[in-house]
């Protein structure tokens, strides 16, 4: 090889991988914890203080009708990680099931492609030691915590910041007490008392210092790090923040609660929570651009089902207007907050009106990645990559949904049954609150969803029983 032909051949070898590289988006999957719909400022909040929220919505892609895939957390998690119906992976409930080794995380696949992952925050898809108790653990978790051993270091993820379920939204290491309006003197009592839940950051391993004040600011001091060590070695990342906020045990600092200081104290808790999250993400959004990474980063945002209420102390969440909270299939338990960031494809502002879900994460992703989805399963989410370039995209595959009850929806109408009752028909556009049953009024479509649906939910519990029977 002459010297000038080796220089050419450097040349475009070089060239392919600085494109391949640009190819290549850093990723940063946020999740809040039991936030509503309503719960943000860009939503109508009228007393909610989110702007960098906000100014996500103003920047980028605003999704209107998003959902969680399920009504709760553990099985919502699991679809972001696998791209499926979480019931298909065994998690149907909070601590019940675990993402199973033969299930094709986004980790794994993005690992193989070069990429380093984190995880900060609540991970809730498994127990983090099979010996060592959680205060809140209960359910499966508590019964056989070796068979739901299943700690993200195990699932290929490289850096990890996480607890395996709730801690309090401030100094989240300690418990703080009696925080319902009747509570007992035996739980005033624990005030300052260490609350059970631990960070860990491997096998055995939990952090001890940097743990007290925000618990937004707690995991974004160890996410923030994690995404300067990836720039720094030019490597390409996925770092998954699931912020414990608002979830239950609801606490803000005085400095949040100062902000709401005119509303009830359980408004000042769940308002001031929230703004502490929303400060932090201004943190996060400010350092990409302090990196020069801003424009190469896909950003998403979501909440895990829709705001909590019953049995859920200072909850005062909003559903905006929508009927139901979460453990509910009406709109105000899976339509949650939507966002997409990401400069270098997105530049301008979009409002999307065509239903997403979190199953459509995975797929979305490795199509922006050019990767095609394995063929060997069923996938549940559909890539929603098509709408970055074409606003009005309309979705053509049904969401399914099972929770305490069943749903279809398509782009128009949802089929809802709760529970053991019939189904119902809602225009889901029309009729958001879902108070006009149409399963009369229409019914060749009535009869189409149902047939459409029965199918798909056939083979979601005959996944599900594969899992359990194992």
């Amino acid at each position: 090889m002459t010297p000038k032909t080796y220089l050419l051949f450097l040349s475009l070898l070089l060239g392919s991988l600085f494109s391949h590289a640009a190819d290549r988006p850093n990723i940063i999957l946020m999740m809040a914890d039991d936030q509503g719909w309503g719960d943000t400022g860009y939503n109508g909040h009228p007393h909610l203080k989110t702007p960098h929220l906000d100014k996500m919505s103003k920047e980028g892609i605003t999704f209107t009708r998003f959902y969680s895939a399920n009504a709760m957390c553990s099985p919502t998690r699991a679809s972001v990680y696998t791209g499926r119906h979480p019931y298909r992976t065994g998690i149907t409930f909070a601590m019940k099931g675990m993402l199973e080794p033969e299930e094709i995380t986004l980790t794994k696949v993005l690992k193989q492609e070069g990429y380093t992952t984190g995880h900060f925050g609540k991970w809730h898809m498994g127990t983090l030691s099979p010996k060592k108790p959680d205060q809140n653990r209960w359910g499966a978790f508590m019964e056989d915590p070796e068979r739901y051993y299943c700690p993200p270091w195990e699932r290929d993820v490289d850096v990890s910041f996480v607890t395996e379920s709730k801690v309090p939204t401030w100094d989240p290491m300690k418990h703080p007490g009696g925080i319902k309006e009747n509570a007992s003197d035996e739980e005033n009592a624990l005030k300052g008392s260490k609350y059970g839940n631990e960070y860990f950051t491997g096998p055995g391993e939990v952090a001890t210092v940097n743990v007290d004040g925000d618990d937004s600011r707690v995991l974004m001091d160890r996410a923030i790090p994690f995404i300067e060590n990836a720039v720094e070695s030019d490597t390409p990342f996925l770092a998954v923040i699931w912020f414990h906020t608002p979830h239950s045990p609801v606490v803000a600092g005085s400095k949040y609660k100062e902000m709401y200081s005119e509303y009830s104290d359980n408004e000042q808790h769940y308002y001031g929570c929230i703004t502490a999250m929303d400060e932090q993400i201004g943190r996060l959004r400010s350092k990409l651009e302090e990196l020069d990474v801003a424009d190469d980063t896909m950003v998403w945002y979501c909440s895990d089902n829709g705001a909590a209420r019953q049995g859920s102390p200072r909850h005062v969440g909003s559903v905006g207007g929508l009927t139901g909270f979460k453990l509910s299939l009406q709109e105000g338990g899976i339509r949650v907050p939507g966002l997409l960031v990401w400069p270098a494809k997105c530049p301008k502002r979009q409002t999307v009106t065509t239903p997403c879900v979190t199953t459509d994460y995975f797929p979305t992703i490795l199509a922006a990645l050019d990767i095609p989805l394995p063929d060997d399963r069923p996938y549940d989410g559909m890539s929603i990559w098509p709408l970055i370039e074409e606003p009005n995209w309309t979705r053509t595959k049904p969401i399914g949904f099972l929770h305490n009850g069943k749903v279809w929806m398509d782009y128009k109408y949802k089929l809802i049954s709760k529970k053991e009752e019939e189904f119902r028909l809602y225009d889901i556009i029309a009729d958001p609150a879902e108070k006009h049953d149409l399963a009369e009024k229409l019914p060749n479509v009535f009869r189409r969803m149902k047939a459409e649906f029965e199918p798909w939910h056939q083979s979601v519990l005959a996944d599900l029983e594969r899992v359990e029977s194992r």
